[in-house]
């Protein structure tokens, strides 16, 4: 027997239940999804630390979506999901350990197939501009006239540091590669140490014949001599073929320049004025002994993206997979363009990346409505070599409560991650750290600007008497503020605060361990597409981690609701980050549990979310702060 008790609970009765007997209790119910601009959106209840801020062992979810008429975009902006797809069938499946359970688990898709599919989602407060979220999906059947033929051409670096196993890794997965070229690609293979020397005079079409000789080369490959990336670049550059063909470049190293053109600078003006048909060099580093800030800036310049591999990982797992990912490109040179009666800024990446088979393009971004909400949107690209079109009709509402409020924390994400982009390869300003800072508060966003974020220990209300648990009345901070600049701090601090140090000091550097590190978390903030990856560096923060009894992780700290962060004081008060914006705004304290408090959750159900923080909670809502007290 089943009853719904209210307050999302429900009650299981059981009988007889004998001892030391188990009984498996299964749920089914039917629940309809409608369709908002073409896209279904499916909800499975996965909060409970409301209810218990106990981890959860071990949490999977799997979801088959099933449609004659074909599933478009599959997207789920909440959680790590591998999707998988097969026919008119695809498959999505998300497994975590220890998992907190603070968010609910959300699922999007599109029916039909189309060359590109494209999902729109909005969030948009009161008061505010809006925030939208645009996927784009190619075509994933196995139609070969949906997909682009390519040339590439794989550059290996076999100089003296490429052993103790990391070249033999490094050709199994290069041989991968070469397995799993299309039909009509072209490539070439690159080996660089001292010098380079390519395979082929030039690219060569992927046939049985060339491939066996691509993989004899591949085997016979030895580690010697120093690093000549300078060569090894203007070779690969050299052999891009005449035609309208995507080139691309997949660049294999382990070490820093030390032939040729060394120089950061230098090398990278050299390519600047080399690759005037801006072919896409993707980065693969192995190791920690090579210069991250030369290969990111490689691939800035050239908009694509890079991969690092640590010494824990399998070099060979880890680049055939990163190869797989941009394998087969289905539209390059993306433009997109929005009507005149839609406002559309801060829009995150800046430069769009190709679109490939097997993988979606998630734009995020502001708006403001210049009209009416009607959207109407054309996406640009080159498919062999002509240009070609796609036209979507959406709705960009003037307010959407609570809806997707997911969007903001990864637009947020997605900026944070540019900004500090922009800070390690090409200098601090205090304009672009104080962006971080203010967005990082704001939407509850680990940096290492931010990494430990304190509530000052002063009144947050001049109403009195003070509500217990709450300090005593004093100046009002503008907003939580970050630690004092980490440079005050020497790395044998422990807790948050050493962390702090660390995150701000390997950002700085251009090789070793930690600059891989921050260079790859700070790209997975730049591409940000659910929010597991807005959370980087939360793992280092905790207690265990950081040995440190005395103060609270990061990832406690704070809650992001209704998209914006809610930070945790010294008296175990909810406090968002709203709040500090309106020091002198309207007040309204209740009691928790009083008749103003389901009250106020009858006649204001958005503020539920808020409210199910716990008994000292302070908030933003409808032109004033509440303050829920004990």
């Amino acid at each position: 027997m089943l009853e719904y008790n209210g307050q999302d609970l429900f009650k299981s009765t059981h009988f007889p239940i004998e001892p030391n007997e188990d009984k498996r209790v299964k749920i089914s119910y039917s629940q309809i999804l409608t369709a908002e601009d073409q896209t279904f959106e499916y909800i499975y209840p996965l909060n409970t630390q409301k209810y218990s801020p106990s981890t959860v062992g071990e949490v999977a979810v799997s979801v088959t979506l099933s449609d004659e008429r074909g599933i478009g975009t599959v997207y789920c902006p909440t959680h790590e999901t591998r999707i998988e797809r097969k026919g008119n069938t695809a498959t999505a499946q998300m497994t975590e350990r220890n998992a907190k359970n603070d968010t609910d688990f959300r699922l999007y898709y599109t029916l039909g197939k189309a060359q590109v599919g494209m999902s729109l989602l909005t969030h948009r407060p009161a008061g505010e501009d809006g925030f939208f979220m645009l996927t784009l999906t190619p075509d994933l059947t196995d139609n070969t006239e949906t997909h682009l033929s390519k040339d590439v051409s794989f550059v290996l670096d076999v100089s003296g540091s490429m052993t103790d196993g990391k070249l033999d890794k490094a050709k199994e997965a290069l041989l991968f590669c070469i397995d799993n070229l299309n039909d009509h690609d072209r490539f070439n293979v690159i080996r660089f140490s001292t010098e380079a020397r390519a395979l082929f005079d030039q690219p060569k079409t992927a046939d049985k014949t060339q491939r066996e000789a691509a993989a004899q080369f591949v085997k016979a490959l030895k580690p010697i001599g120093g690093t000549n990336i300078d060569e090894a670049l203007r070779l690969a550059l050299a052999h891009r073929p005449q035609t309208d063909r995507p080139y691309i470049v997949v660049f294999i190293t382990d070490g820093k320049p030390t032939i040729g053109t060394t120089d950061e600078n230098a090398l990278l003006n050299q390519l600047k004025t080399t690759n005037t048909a801006q072919t896409r060099i993707f980065t693969v580093g192995i190791g920690n002994d090579l210069n991250t800030h030369l290969l990111d800036k490689l691939t800035e310049q050239t908009r694509a993206f890079r991969t690092y591999i640590t010494p824990e990982e399998d070099i060979e797992l880890k680049l055939s997979n990163f190869y797989t990912k941009i394998s087969t490109p289905a539209l390059t040179d993306l433009r997109l363009s929005f009507g005149r009666n839609i406002d559309a800024y801060d829009i995150q990446p800046k430069a769009l990346p190709d679109l490939f088979k097997g993988s979606s393009v998630t734009i995020l971004g502001r708006y403001r409505n210049m009209g009416n909400d009607r959207l109407s949107l054309q996406l640009s690209g080159k498919r062999n070599g002509k240009t070609e079109a796609y036209n979507y009709e959406g709705t960009l509402p003037t307010q959407t409560h609570n809806d997707h409020d997911f969007i903001p924390p990864l637009w947020a994400a997605r900026v944070v991650g540019y900004l500090l982009d922009q800070i390690r390869l090409h200098g601090e300003s205090k304009e672009l750290t104080d962006e971080v800072v203010k967005l990082a508060q704001q939407y509850g966003i680990v940096t290492p600007y931010t990494s430990y974020l304190i509530i000052e220990d002063q009144a947050i209300g001049q109403n009195p008497p003070p509500p217990r648990h709450i300090p005593n009345p004093g100046p009002f901070p503008p907003h939580p503020r970050p630690l004092p600049m980490p440079r005050i701090l020497d790395e044998k601090s422990q807790g948050n605060a050493g962390a702090a140090a660390s995150d701000y000091e390997a950002m700085k550097r251009k090789e070793g361990s930690e600059s891989v590190r921050s260079s790859t978390e700070i790209q997975a903030l730049n591409r940000a597409d659910n929010l597991a990856h807005t959370r980087q560096g939360q793992a280092r923060m905790s207690p265990n981690a950081q040995q440190a009894n005395d103060s609270e992780s990061v990832a406690q700290q704070y809650r992001n609701v209704s998209g914006k962060a809610v930070y945790k004081a010294d008296n175990d008060a909810w406090i968002a980050a709203d709040v500090y914006q309106h020091p002198k705004a309207k007040r309204t304290r209740i009691q928790f549990a009083s008749d103003e408090y389901f009250k106020l959750l009858q006649q204001e159900p958005n503020t539920k979310n808020y409210i199910a923080l716990g008994r000292n909670v302070q908030f933003w809502a409808n032109n004033q702060i509440y303050e829920i007290h004990e």
